[in-house]
């Protein structure tokens, strides 16, 4: 599961699970049967109000081809980054920066529609969705969007930490972590989880950070190996609150 943490406006930090091949393949043939449904119901009406294979001719060029091209674009510039297809499977494009995207940024992931699915029967898009780390298409990586999944899949919670740890003939070392809340328990849970999964100094810099916070909250010397002391003071809190 690819996570993508998004800065608002606000200064607020949000974390958002980011839509998966699935989830925008579910959503693509969701808004083909809604095209569909949408040229048979207007070729319908057309018919019965109307007569004449040229005046036929105008309507698939003047109506049915602008509402094939243009319902992404317009779709996700009128709903705010969402088709009915997207609505449907809970899915968004945000941009990655925390902005409002722009109908130029929809414009461009629109454009490039025609390489990444279109042209290469939706290969392209797949590949680079797969192995992108914002799970990005070509159209995504140029506007600076991606596309998230408005409720994420998988809440943390405290049976989640249950799992870690095996607690036969185990002795907590830190007895005083009792007095460190569940929140903030799973919250250092999400910051190993992130540091084993990204190796990079921001990342180590936030188990630092909160290695030294744990242990002036403990009231004990911070010790040399972070991320070691970050998992036994865990452990220690689900022996001794299970």
């Amino acid at each position: 599961m690819k996570t993508i943490e998004i800065t608002t406006a606000q200064k607020v930090t949000i974390q958002y699970e980011l839509a998966s091949v699935g989830n925008r393949i579910a959503a693509f043939i969701v808004d083909l049967m809604v095209l569909y449904g949408m040229i048979l119901l207007l070729t319908a009406v057309f018919v019965n109000l109307l007569d004449g294979a040229s005046l036929f001719n105008y309507f698939i060029f003047l109506v049915l081809v602008p509402i094939i091209l243009f319902y992404t674009l317009m779709s996700e510039i009128l709903l705010d980054g969402q088709t009915v297809g997207k609505r449907a499977v809970g899915i968004k494009v945000v941009k990655l920066n925390g902005d409002p995207a722009s109908a130029f940024d929809y414009l461009i992931r629109w454009a490039f529609r025609f390489t990444d699915i279109w042209m290469s029967a939706g290969s392209v898009a797949s590949l680079l969705i797969s192995s992108s780390l914002y799970s990005q298409r070509l159209g995504c990586l140029l506007s600076g969007t991606t596309v998230i999944r408005k409720n994420s899949s998988r809440t943390f919670a405290l049976k989640d930490i249950l799992n870690i740890y095996s607690t036969e003939n185990y002795e907590p070392k830190y007895p005083q972590v009792v007095q460190i809340n569940e929140k903030d328990m799973i919250f250092l849970k999400k910051v190993l989880e992130r540091h084993k999964k990204y190796k990079n100094e921001a990342h180590k810099k936030v188990v630092i950070d909160l290695s030294n916070k744990i242990a002036e909250i403990l009231d004990v010397k911070p010790p040399k190996d972070k991320e070691k002391f970050l998992e036994t003071v865990l452990s220690d809190f689900i022996v001794l609150t299970r």
